[in-house]
């Protein structure tokens, strides 16, 4: 939609759809919007900034469309003041319904920066939805995990408005083997 939006007002402005499509065939997206990682010849691995229920589900959406044949390991971070508060996390229920195995993670720190209170884990997954649900709170276990998976076969897509308590993601995409050594 957003490009064929552009498309009707370049079209406004009187740029020809030849040039447009001339144009549009290099660029190569928004940053931090479906950002490829890195890929190989049966996973690819993916971060977005989706952070709110509608983002969310719609990124889920695109990315198993675009891989119908592909388990998607979908994996989000409640990161900004509406997601870390336990009265908005309603909000997401169903919206991870799309990807075949669904995490959420958050931090204890990012709780404590924004001086809000505890997060229980139980409100996290019943929130959401989904009885199997993963919920980590630390990074280094939710790597592990991440990790451990045969990624034969499977997509990663992780959706933040932050940083995963730090994740470096360029190496934990050489440890996946999506980005060559």
């Amino acid at each position: 939609m957003n490009l064929n939006g552009a498309r009707l007002v370049c079209e406004c402005l009187g740029i020809s759809a030849a040039d447009f499509m001339k144009a549009i065939a290099g660029f190569k997206g928004a940053s931090k919007r479906l950002e490829l990682v890195g890929k190989n010849e049966h996973s690819a691995f993916y971060k977005d900034f989706a952070h709110s229920p509608s983002k969310l589900k719609a990124t889920i959406e695109a990315v198993k469309e675009q891989f119908p044949q592909r388990e998607l390991v979908a994996c989000m971070e409640l990161h900004t003041y509406s997601s870390l508060n336990s009265d908005f996390l309603d909000h997401y229920h169903a919206c991870m319904e799309k990807a075949d195995k669904a995490i959420v993670f958050y931090s204890a720190h990012a709780l404590e920066i924004k001086k809000m209170p505890p997060l229980p884990e139980n409100k996290v997954k019943e929130s959401f939805g989904r009885e199997d649900i993963m919920v980590f709170t630390n990074k280094e276990k939710l790597l592990e995990f991440l990790e451990g998976l045969d990624w034969k076969g499977k997509n990663l897509l992780m959706m933040s408005s932050g940083n995963f308590d730090g994740l470096d993601f360029f190496s934990f995409a050489k440890k996946l083997g999506v980005i060559k050594q």
